[in-house]
């Protein structure tokens, strides 16, 4: 391995820099597709509730095994108590772009963030 390095000129190690830091500083900008506008719960697949993501509110949907408590703050979602017997809906933590879901499976409940332009599809996520 440094029988190569010492071919690199600096003009050379000039150039990976250069690359490196493009690649750097464009990252953040294709990767990033603006911000979240919505809350949406679902139960069953039906559209429950609807709220923007500019105040703070919590919002308890029933579903077969129990109450499911989404919590709303500015910008951002997240599940904050289901009655699942694994949490993985919980564990998912806070939501904050656009596309993003948690689901509560057993509970049949689902918490979707929408606006702005999505980071990813969904289906090949």
């Amino acid at each position: 391995m440094k029988r190569w390095l010492s071919l690199l000129k600096t003009g050379d190690w000039l150039i990976v820099l250069l690359s490196a830091a493009a690649v750097g500083f464009s990252f953040p900008l294709l990767w990033t597709r603006g911000q979240a506008e919505r809350a949406v719960i679902r139960l069953d697949g039906r559209i429950v509730a609807e709220y923007p993501l500019t105040e703070a509110r919590k919002f308890a949907v029933q579903g077969p095994l129990g109450e499911t408590v989404i919590e709303i703050q500015p910008g951002r979602a997240r599940v904050l108590a289901d009655p699942g017997r694994h949490q993985y809906c919980v564990k998912q933590g806070w939501l904050t772009r656009p596309n993003a879901i948690a689901l509560c499976a057993p509970n049949h409940v689902s918490l979707t963030l929408t606006g702005g332009e999505p980071s990813h599809d969904s289906l090949n996520y």
